[in-house]
């Protein structure tokens, strides 16, 4: 299917000593997005879909795990000003790494396109493309592609393709409670195997299994419950993965007071009030 794509590292990859702790991965420098956009690219001429129903073009071509990610206005009800804070955790046992990547809303319900996202390394230029979604699902996104050529020595574009390939293959969307900063909400999650079936994936036999998962909640501000990677252990152990990475919500905080002085309204670190 993808012939010609990339020259990807000899079997045995994981094998080699990771460091996770003296990768810079936490950085995503410009470079990395200088070429083309594969997500942008892929969802910029399809409508946008409606928070609460994110499927609903029945006779679009973008599978609806697709849609959900991508093209779901996420930031819809977010005020200005709000900083929603995600909390990254690297696990590589025992070695473990974290940061906090936070998304400044600085238009309410992100109108103007200019919600903007930075880590410890300070402001990441995501390439958004005029997409809708919170743009912290691609900053995680890139940022496990730039891990993923790091540690194979595959091309970056490979990688993303296997997961749009993996979202569009119409993976189920599943009911679920999540935990969202010590509450529980109600979410959807999606969750895929870019590298199960992938001809070339015995080139980097450690990764065949690894396995993604999205969780959105309505009532978590900015939409994204969770994101999860994982690579399971000996014998496709995920009950002791080898290396996982998770962003989850942590909180919403406005930054700013609003215009003319008037006191800014309070805003929850917890998920919103069910509708």
């Amino acid at each position: 299917m993808m012939n010609r794509l990339a020259t990807l590292a000899p079997r045995g990859a994981l094998s080699r000593p990771m460091c996770p702790m003296r990768r810079k991965t936490w950085c995503l420098a410009g470079s990395l997005f200088a070429a083309l956009a594969v997500w942008p690219a892929a969802y910029a001429a399809a409508p946008a879909a409606s928070a609460a129903s994110p499927a609903s073009d029945a006779s679009s071509d973008i599978a609806p795990a697709e849609r959900l990610l991508f093209l779901t206005p996420h930031l819809q009800g977010v005020a200005a000003q709000t900083e929603l804070d995600y909390s990254m955790i690297l696990s590589h046992p025992p070695e473990k790494v974290s940061d906090t990547i936070r998304v400044l809303v600085q238009s309410p319900n992100n109108s103007a396109a200019d919600a903007s996202v930075s880590d410890r390394n300070g402001k990441v230029a995501v390439p958004s493309g005029g997409l809708p979604c919170n743009p912290v699902i691609v900053y995680f996104l890139e940022h496990d592609i730039a891990e993923m050529e790091q540690l194979t020595g595959g091309q970056r574009r490979y990688f993303q393709k296997r997961v749009r390939l993996a979202l569009a293959a119409n993976p189920p969307i599943t009911p679920v409670t999540s935990n969202a900063n010590g509450k529980t909400v109600k979410a959807r999650k999606i969750e895929i195997q870019p590298y199960l079936n992938d001809p070339n994936a015995q080139r980097f036999p450690d990764y065949i299994a690894k396995r993604y998962t999205f969780v959105f909640a309505d009532d978590v501000p900015g939409g994204v419950s969770l994101i999860r990677t994982e690579v399971p252990g000996e014998n496709n152990d995920f009950a002791h993965p080898r290396l996982t990475e998770t962003l989850a919500f942590q909180a919403a905080v406005r930054k700013l007071p609003p215009a003319q002085g008037k006191p800014a309204p309070a805003l929850p670190n917890a998920p919103r009030a069910s509708r």
